[in-house]
């Protein structure tokens, strides 16, 4: 039998009839109406003693909740003094449940529950009652208002409101530090027993835990429990109420309970020597590997700075602390050489940013370690023995003269040989060149300062073995210079001197110029070429002289111009000297020197012209020069107009005239014969293409009329197509398409060749030369071909 059935039959059996038997009798009293119970116990001798046994107040019930049994639950009894027990009075209830939960006999007045009622789901009801005349329906008492009460059971466990709690504690924490608080409740009535009285305690969790059976409060109950070998414990907690005693009911939850980190750990290199490569052509910043210390704490608490505290190599390298990864980043500080050294030492140190002083007894938190980094080689491009060269070079050196020699070497250790190239878009006029051996430059054209003071080349050096590996060097050659250009005026001059000009008289100030740059800067010297008697010149020793006049008076009349040799000397080796004509006119001046008129105009004003007729022939000349071109140019145009205009225009060794005459009988348009004119034969006048040495002998033929006007017409045409080169060839047909009355000609077929009088000779075809070889074969031999 369990406590809550043991329970439920104490109360039964408490409230059995003539053990607790409520009963409300309704009395009237001055002001206040009473409820009275009355308890009536029977006596051994028969007799029924009333005695009061208790006053209540008249409105309340009690009702035991969680009833169980089949048959209604009784609640108590309406009693009404005026009821005589005859059924003359009738008892109403109403309220809550009336009618529902509650009802009432309305004879007797007793008052049942329907149902099971639940304390937690509403702990009292308020109900009124009254008692009416069953006849009238006329109240007898006044309608009063009473309360019924549910007793409490211990039918709640205890409950949390989460299933699941979660909480964190620092490791490494001292025994006692409090981790959460749980709680729970119990919908029992605690005013009443020990029903909603609860007691904690823990069912798993233990040693690391504990909790406090009144507050619900959980602890640590180990000391130095380490995250690094626990993070996660799990803690269920149960709550009993009744105090904790048996026969309570009891709720439990879960606690995750989580460890935090606590920088308990020093961070510890896994080796104690770490080994890296890196090649020697890696730039500077290069990353040549990573090291890291590892550190059994997280977060912040891990977090590791690492530096180089000591080594060879302190200089050529560097570290750099990775914040994401927690490593540490060796880089390149200086350029490398496989060639200097191939192997460095480096010692790291990693430690904690963020340290707790409570467990300095722990021992440092850092640690150490020995990084070696191996230089690998690689195939490097050739070196040169300067960042740049400069040569300087007199511009009058003869071709081929070395000017200088660029040196470069293989930096590795095969030492490759190298070859020097010149970058020719650096010297596009190949001016110079380079022993591709040595590395001599030489010239391979003059060199002139004047035309270029600078040279910046280029010269390429690239391993033989390896010709990809190339390295550039900047060559600047500066030409220097030589004195090999004379001075000359430094500008044109034009000179005058009067008519009326005086012996040492200034008539103009001459200065030169040098393509030359001296070092001590430039020096002329000015002298005449022979002696003259009109003019001298007169050295200023400043770069500058003055031309005088060496007689009195000058005529343009006579004399209008000067020619005066000036020869101007340098000072520089070797001396350049030229000489520098100085054209002197001889004008009219007024007596203040003002030049009025020169020579070119004092010589046509005897002649009477004045301007404006030298200018009126002029044009005259320009408009004959111009009427002289256009005829020729029209002359031009008419001996290229064709002979006949025809509707196509085609060059053709055939001229056909589209017009029929009268046939044979037809002689008086045209005489043929002017076409065997003797006189034309005679004249010889060939053609301008290829003409052969011997013309064909015409054929005699009677003498025809001389007809004057076609003769004239024909020989005019021939004499213009001899001369005009864009005449057809010498041996093209001119065909007439005009037919006389009669055939003086004869027959020009081929077909009567045979009959004729007397057969031709073609032997001269073989004096035409090679090209008429085939013609002679074919038409030359005589009898053989008339027998064949």
């Amino acid at each position: 039998m369990t406590i809550y059935q043991f329970l439920r039959l104490f109360v039964l059996w408490a409230c059995l009839p003539n053990f607790c038997s409520p009963e409300l009798t309704f009395r009237r009293t001055p002001g206040l109406q009473q409820m009275i119970t009355e308890a009536r116990i029977p006596r051994s001798d028969g007799k029924i003693l009333h005695r009061q046994k208790r006053g209540w107040m008249w409105n309340q019930f009690f009702l035991l909740e969680e009833y169980t049994g089949s048959d209604y639950q009784y609640v108590g009894k309406l009693h009404s003094d005026q009821d005589k027990g005859d059924g003359s009075l009738k008892y109403i209830l109403s309220g809550d449940g009336a009618g529902t939960l509650f009802i009432i006999d309305e004879k007797t007045g007793d008052i049942h529950a329907t149902r099971r009622i639940d304390r937690e789901e509403k702990a009292f009801y308020t109900l009124r009652a009254q008692a009416i005349n069953r006849r009238t329906l006329r109240p007898v008492e006044p309608e009063s208002e009473f309360v019924i009460k549910i007793h409490d059971i211990n039918d709640n466990e205890p409950t949390f409101p989460e299933e699941i709690y979660t909480a964190s504690v620092p490791e490494m924490s001292v025994v006692g530090t409090s981790v959460v608080q749980v709680t729970a409740t119990d919908a029992d009535d605690p005013s009443y027993g020990n029903s909603a009285r609860v007691i904690y305690s823990i069912l798993q969790g233990q040693p690391y835990f504990s909790v406090e059976p009144e507050t619900g409060i959980i602890r640590t109950a180990l000391p130095n429990m380490n995250r690094e070998n626990r993070e996660q414990y799990q803690v269920v907690i149960q709550a009993k109420d009744m105090g904790g005693q048996m026969g309570g009911l009891s709720g439990t939850t879960t606690v995750n309970i989580t460890l935090t980190d606590v920088n308990d750990n020093p961070p510890r290199f896994p080796q104690n020597t770490i080994h890296l490569r890196v090649l020697e052509s890696s730039p500077v910043g290069t990353a040549v590997g990573s090291v890291k210390a590892t550190d059994a704490d997280m977060g912040k608490n891990a977090e590791v700075d690492y530096r180089i505290i000591d080594g060879d190599g302190t200089d050529m390298f560097d570290i750099i602390t990775e914040k994401d990864t927690q490593e540490g980043i060796i880089t390149v500080k200086k350029p490398l050489d496989y060639e200097s050294r191939r192997l460095y030492t480096l010692k790291v140190e990693a430690e904690n940013t963020h340290v707790d002083p409570r467990f300095y007894y722990l021992g440092p938190f850092k640690d150490t370690t020995i990084v070696k980094i191996s230089i690998e080689d690689v195939d490097e491009p050739p070196v040169f023995s300067r960042s740049s060269y400069l040569f300087e070079v007199h511009e009058d050196i003869e071709v081929g003269t070395i000017i200088g020699t660029v040196m470069a070497r293989d930096p590795d250790s095969s030492s490759s040989p190298i070859r020097f190239t010149l970058d020719r878009h650096t010297d596009l006029d190949r001016i110079f060149n380079i022993h591709s051996g040595n590395g001599s430059l030489y010239t391979s054209k003059p060199l002139d300062r004047e035309l270029s003071q600078w040279h910046n080349l280029t010269v390429i050096a690239a391993e033989i073995n390896n010709p990809k590996e190339t390295t550039r060097v900047s060559v600047f050659v500066r030409i220097l210079d030589v004195n090999d250009n004379a001075p000359q005026f430094a500008v044109f001059y034009d000179t005058f001197v009067c008519e009326n000009a005086r012996p040492g008289q200034l008539i103009q100030t001459i200065s030169a110029v040098d393509k030359d740059d001296p070092l001590g800067g430039q020096k002329f010297f000015f002298s005449l070429a022979a002696v003259n008697p009109n003019f001298t010149v007169q050295d200023n020793e400043d770069n500058t002289a003055r031309i005088l006049t060496r007689k009195n008076g000058f005529n343009r009349h006579e004399i209008s111009t000067y020619l005066l040799p000036v020869v101007i000397s340098d000072n520089d080796y070797p001396i350049q000297s030229s000489t520098g004509t100085l054209t002197i006119r001889v004008c009219a001046c007024d007596s203040q020197g003002n030049m009025q008129s020169c020579s070119a105009e004092a010589l046509l004003l005897p002649a009477g012209l004045s301007t404006g007729a030298l200018i009126a022939i002029l044009l005259c000349i320009i408009i004959l020069l111009v009427i002289v071109v256009l005829f020729a140019a029209l002359k031009r145009q008419r001996k290229t107009e064709p002979l006949i205009l025809s509707k196509e225009d085609i060059r053709d060794n055939i001229v056909s005239y589209n017009d029929e005459g009268g046939g044979e009988e037809d002689t008086q348009a045209f005489d043929i014969g002017t076409l065997r004119n003797p006189a034309a034969i005679e004249e010889k006048k060939l053609r301008r293409d290829i003409i052969p040495e011997t013309l064909f002998i015409p054929r005699r033929t009677p003498t025809a009329p001389d007809n004057t006007d076609v003769r004239d017409f024909i020989n005019e045409r021939l004499k213009e197509h001899d001369l005009d080169p864009t005449a057809p060839p010498y041996d093209s047909l001119a065909t007439y398409a005009y037919e006389g009355n009669d055939s003086i000609a004869e027959s020009l077929s081929s077909l009567e060749s045979g009959t004729t009088e007397g057969d031709q000779n073609y032997d001269y075809l073989r004096e035409w030369g090679p090209r008429f070889n085939k013609l002679a074969e074919m038409y030359g031999g005589g009898e053989s071909d008339k027998d064949a």
